[in-house]
């Protein structure tokens, strides 16, 4: 027996209830440790169950290496600074350290603090008095108060939750920050105190959009690394366009006005002037709402972006000459020169981007973003570290995709210790009208109800719109007997628990609940899914994929996605060994298109069936009912 397998074992042991390491993460934990032996790449599918966070820690940890871990939620990075690390701290048998780093903006900026409480003695705040003061003061000087104490300065761990503009009075972002060195509060900022505490740690966890941020910097985000394990690589390569990609509205424009006008004070013009271009770019982007930009761009919209790009280059003139040691100066210097960059590379996109304009109307956003990452990685990325990339669905393709070469990746797949194949029926409406049919609404109402009934309540139903869950939720949620919540009456986790304690209550919730809700037990019987999750046909970035892959662009592009969030979806079902339900597909093309095998082969190994009458027998069984 390895050490790796050794020590898994006696982690194991010590979970409460004991046990024992399962075969499947056994081999994930041995099949880990010789990537990073050998500094090779691994792709791992590990279905729920297989207690993955210990089968890549476990390895991690003992092979001396720098080791960050990147997750694309903040759930499963709690669990890993709160609740997986401190375990395996207490009962590894060798110590390490560890620590989570997050993005600039998460943490209180103690010099805008300061600027906030001078003059005087730091606003003098056990005189403030904060009934006499508006909600945003209250709020700022709670704030202000708490950074007194804090030890980290990190948002997650206040006591309330303040309003963005209260936040954004006490907090910098990574383009306005100009560095510790810059700084007069440097060697007090919480920010680097982080970034401090990752140099010195053995793991750090951190999500995946700043490491994608990381890479797009050129490597000076995140400390030096050996090992990167992205946790939930599903959806490292969405987060890698975005993060390797840049977003531009009049926002941007406003904050830097809005920032330099205590350095800029002999020309204010320039500022406004600045505003009205931020004004302008606005105005330009509204045509092109959820729409794909030309190469060109446009001569409309091209025109203005030249004129914000020399009316930024103007005000960035005017700051440069204000006092190098003013630390409102150095913030707006780097906000400026940000932007200026960003206005350059917009100027001359490169061919592999594409761009496209999304956001509400009153507030259109230019996004730009690569097409495909995989090259962007293999120069950044693939040669630099060992990665680990582990989900419990791993798209079709992936490694390919993400510009992996074949020669210097394995792949395994472990599988699930669930008994998905006596605790699990996977069922098929087949006799449903087409989902792009007339009439096909008013046959998945009568479907849902029976199927609710016939789990008496206990459903997670799932949708791929707002507009679809709400219709069903009035549809049915009067001729129900049970309490049918939905995504809009509460935030996320209090909805979660509210659903998980009433245990015949409904739940009716769209994309955000396709992952990361994990409700085992009684009060989760049956999940529903209304259509095949398909990627919407008029998505900018998808779009542009597709152009790229030509006639195969269905089996490239829209369906290994369809697959991955539909195999998401029905993970939600069995989350125990002890689970026990139906999943019910309410959408006939499964059954019927020839694309059909492709998506059931993803997904876990229930029993199938066309017949409603085998669901409800299923779901009548005595173990399937409490009591």
């Amino acid at each position: 027996m390895s050490e790796v397998t050794r020590t898994l074992q006696h982690v194991t042991a010590q979970l409460p209830g004991g046990g024992e390491a399962r075969d499947g993460q056994v081999a994930m934990a041995e099949a880990v440790a010789k990537a990073i032996t050998e500094r090779r790449h691994l792709v791992v599918a590990a279905g729920t169950g297989t207690g993955k966070s210990l089968a890549y820690l476990v390895p991690a940890v003992l092979s001396g290496s720098k080791v960050v871990i990147a997750t694309a939620t903040k759930a499963l990075q709690d669990q890993l600074a709160t609740k997986d690390l401190p375990f395996l701290a207490e009962h590894l048998g060798a110590a390490f350290e560890f620590s989570v780093m997050k993005g600039r903006s998460n943490y209180l900026c103690r010099q805008r603090a300061l600027e906030i409480a001078l003059p005087g003695d730091q606003l003098a705040l056990d005189a403030v008095d904060e009934a006499e003061l508006g909600p945003l003061s209250r709020q700022v000087t709670r704030l202000l108060r708490w950074a007194v104490d804090s030890e980290t300065g990190d948002r997650s761990e206040l006591d309330f939750e303040p309003s963005p503009r209260a936040w954004a009075q006490v907090s910098v972002n990574a383009m306005e920050c100009p560095g510790a060195a810059r700084c007069p509060s440097g060697d007090v900022c919480f920010a680097e105190g982080a970034r401090t505490r990752a140099e010195h740690a053995d793991v750090v966890v951190v999500n995946t959009h700043l490491y994608g941020t990381h890479l797009a910097s050129g490597g000076h985000v995140l400390p030096d690394h050996d090992v990167v394990i992205f946790d939930e690589a599903h959806e490292l390569e969405d987060v890698a366009a975005s993060s390797l990609g840049l977003e531009l509205g009049a926002a941007r424009f406003r904050a830097l006005a809005r920032n330099a006008r205590n350095v800029v004070t002999d020309d204010p013009g320039l500022l406004a002037d600045l505003e009205s271009a931020g004004d302008r770019l606005e105005s330009a982007l509204v045509p092109w709402r959820g729409k794909r930009l030309p190469a060109g761009l446009g001569q409309e919209l091209a025109d203005v972006l030249s004129l914000a790009a020399e009316r930024t280059s103007r005000v960035t003139a005017a700051i440069r000459q204000g006092d190098g040691e003013d630390p409102k100066r150095n913030r707006s210097m780097q906000a400026a020169g940000h932007l200026g960059g960003d206005l350059a590379f917009v100027a001359a996109m490169p061919p592999e981007f594409v761009a496209w304009v999304e956001g509400p109307a009153h507030a259109p956003v230019f996004r730009m973003a690569p097409v495909e990452v995989g090259a962007l990685l293999a120069d950044k990325l693939w040669g630099e570290v060992s990665a680990i990339l582990t989900s419990a669905t791993i798209p079709p393709l992936l490694p390919a995709r993400l510009g992996m070469a074949a020669e210097s990746v394995d792949e395994l797949d472990v599988g699930s210790p669930f008994p998905y194949e006596e605790n699990g029926l996977l069922y098929c409406a087949a006799h449903l009208p087409d989902p792009r049919a007339a009439g096909y609404e008013a046959a998945l109402h009568a479907e849902l109800e029976t199927l609710i009934r016939a789990a008496r309540g206990r459903t997670l139903a799932l949708f791929t719109s707002w507009k679809a869950m709400q219709a069903a939720a009035e549809a049915l949620g009067p001729k129900l007997p049970w309490r049918v919540l939905t995504q809009s009456d509460l935030p996320k986790p209090a909805l979660i628990k509210a659903f998980t304690e009433d245990e015949a209550s409904c739940l009716f919730a769209t994309m955000g609940f396709w992952q990361g809700v994990d409700v085992p037990g009684e009060s989760l019987s049956l999940v529903t899914i209304d259509k095949i999750p398909f990627p919407r046909p008029d998505e900018p970035l998808l779009q542009a994929r597709r152009d790229r892959a030509g006639p195969a662009a269905f089996r490239l592009i829209d369906l290994p996605r369809a697959a991955t969030l539909l195999a998401q979806g029905t993970g939600r079902l069995i989350r125990s060994g002890t689970d026990r339900g139906v999943v019910a597909i309410l959408d006939a093309r499964l059954a019927k298109a020839n694309y059909r095998w492709d998506l059931v082969r993803v997904l876990p190994p229930m029993r199938r069936t066309r017949h409603i009458a085998d669901v409800e027998a299923f779901l009548a069984a005595p173990a399937a009912l409490p009591g």
